[in-house]
């Protein structure tokens, strides 16, 4: 069977499933409805672009249409980036400022509008017929290319800084949030790179490569979108976020400081008074009590916000204690206490011989997978190793 006769069958198929899956987005309750309703957005955006491949031939007698829809591709970019804001913040929501994202839709309108948008329909059929070497299909090349490493890098940031706020106020570790959209990202660079390679082809007199790859393309986005499917329904109510106004520890270090934070190693800074050591001593020692006595890390959510309202500290002030002061991210922290708590439960007859499961959830883990990285972390054997030494 030719190539091309089957990309009409495997973008129908990819488009069907983005429909199911963008319906599922809209009409799931959850409280991420933001995120759900641009993931959807970004999810039929692609699935228009997909459509291509069965759809064009239809809008051929549509010429104004059809180059809409091309335009629209434009925007899949940028609703791909303001979801993984309303995903990543809890607190994130659309506002005018955001418009700015409109600019590279308008600007190509703009570059189409004296030879296409302005002109009769018989001359937009003509130079529909021969947009691939027009100067406006160029631009349009170099501009969505541009754009997608402009916003996937901005992604990329935008992750970084959210894990490594994560990190620093959650006792969890297993940010679902974090993997599901940093695969994603990849998975999305990765096939953007494939797409590169195709169009790129698509001057060049390798034509059965180049039609080969719109197949792959096809296929793969059709792949895609079921992991999509599996993962929403898997994960019904993705996904934990956290408050954008809440910067990393090393952000509050520079402010109290009163200096800009940077990536470069700071200067010595004078050594604090006495007086405030002494404060900063005390504050250890309460913390260290009370997770000895109360054992606040056997709730698995445990958060920096719940631990400081229990101690009644600023969280901002016990978030630089533990991470600053302490040099520990605070999920290290806290799943130090975890494991020397499982480590005498493992040891002692007294509790008779609790499966490896049972002590994990006893002491506040959530997954058999974190809990043998720490427990091996720490103690350099897995939780069988050391029951049995």
């Amino acid at each position: 069977m030719d190539v091309r006769s089957l990309l009409p069958l495997v973008s129908l198929l990819a488009v069907f499933i983005s429909c199911i899956l963008a319906v599922f987005l809209l009409t799931v309750r959850t409280r991420s409805r933001l995120s759900n309703a641009l993931l959807a957005g970004f999810i039929l955006l692609n699935a228009l672009d997909i459509s291509s491949w069965f759809v064009n031939r239809f809008l051929v007698d549509y010429p104004t249409l059809l180059l809409l829809k091309i335009s629209l591709n434009t925007l899949i970019n940028p609703l791909y980036y303001l979801y993984a804001l309303a995903l990543c913040y809890s607190d994130f929501r659309l506002r005018p400022r955001h418009l700015w994202h409109l600019l590279p839709f308008a600007a190509l309108t703009l570059a189409l509008m004296p030879r296409f948008y302005l002109v009769e329909t018989t001359a937009k059929q003509a130079f529909l017929a021969h947009y691939g070497g027009t100067p406006e299909a160029t631009f349009g090349f170099v501009l969505g290319h541009a754009q997608f490493v402009f916003y996937i890098t901005a992604t990329f940031l935008t992750l970084r800084k959210y894990h490594r706020t994560y990190v620093e106020n959650f006792a969890d570790t297993s940010s679902i949030t974090y993997r599901w959209l940093f695969q994603l990202t990849v998975v999305d660079t990765v096939l953007h790179s494939i797409i590169v390679v195709k169009d790129l082809l698509g001057f060049t007199p390798y034509s059965q490569l180049f039609n080969g790859l719109e197949l792959l393309v096809g296929l793969n986005a059709t792949c895609i979108l079921s992991w999509f499917v599996l993962k929403a329904l898997y994960n019904p109510t993705l996904f934990r976020s956290i408050d954008s106004t809440l910067p990393p520890v090393e952000e509050l270090v520079a402010q109290t400081q009163g200096q800009a934070p940077a990536e470069a190693v700071p200067a010595p800074t004078a050594p604090a008074p006495p007086a405030a050591d002494q404060v900063r001593e005390a504050q250890i020692q309460q913390l260290r009590n009370y997770m000895e006595q109360a054992e606040p890390f056997l709730d698995p959510d445990l958060t920096v916000q719940d631990l400081a309202r229990q101690l009644q500290l600023p969280a901002r002030e016990l978030s630089v204690l533990i991470n600053h002061h302490l040099d520990q991210h605070f999920f290290d922290f806290v799943n130090e206490y975890r494991i020397n708590k499982a480590k005498r439960l493992l040891k002692d007859p007294s509790q008779g011989k609790p499966t490896v499961l049972e002590i994990l959830y006893a002491v506040g883990f959530n997954s058999k997978s974190s809990f043998n990285t720490s427990f091996k972390k720490q103690t350099g054997l897995t939780p069988t190793q050391y029951r049995n030494a």
